[in-house]
């Protein structure tokens, strides 16, 4: 029997791009650029945090060194806040409407983030 995959069906507003703060784990404390959201798992992936190392096999078609290679490993998206743009803490998210577009602030500083875009057709 096949074992079913965990499905994330939590709300989150991080994004790629974010600067973001990790709150739990070995890496707690530690910041940097979210370089991938995987949604339907609940994960992200953070630059420079939760480093893991993998031995790869030289492959001279793809131009491809052989040796360890460290590269990023997802965390739980539950485990990283919003970095606050003018404190530098971590920060909870927020949207609210200013003039005809949707914003995203930070709750503590309420400083805007960025603009949320709308999918077409909405």
């Amino acid at each position: 029997m096949k074992k079913k995959k965990a499905v994330y069906t939590g709300k989150s507003r991080i994004r790629r791009g974010d600067e973001v703060v990790v709150t739990s784990g070995s890496d707690r404390g530690a910041s940097g650029k979210v370089l991938r959201v995987l949604r339907e798992k609940g994960r992200v992936v953070v630059e420079g945090v939760n480093m893991m190392k993998r031995a790869t096999r030289a492959n001279p078609q793809k131009n491809i060194k052989g040796g360890i290679v460290e590269k990023e490993a997802p965390i739980a998206i539950s485990n990283v806040m919003l970095k606050d743009p003018s404190t530098g803490k971590a920060t909870r998210l927020g949207v609210r409407v200013e003039g005809e577009e949707r914003v995203r602030f930070a709750k503590k500083s309420k400083t805007t983030v960025s603009t949320v875009s709308r999918a077409a057709g909405e």
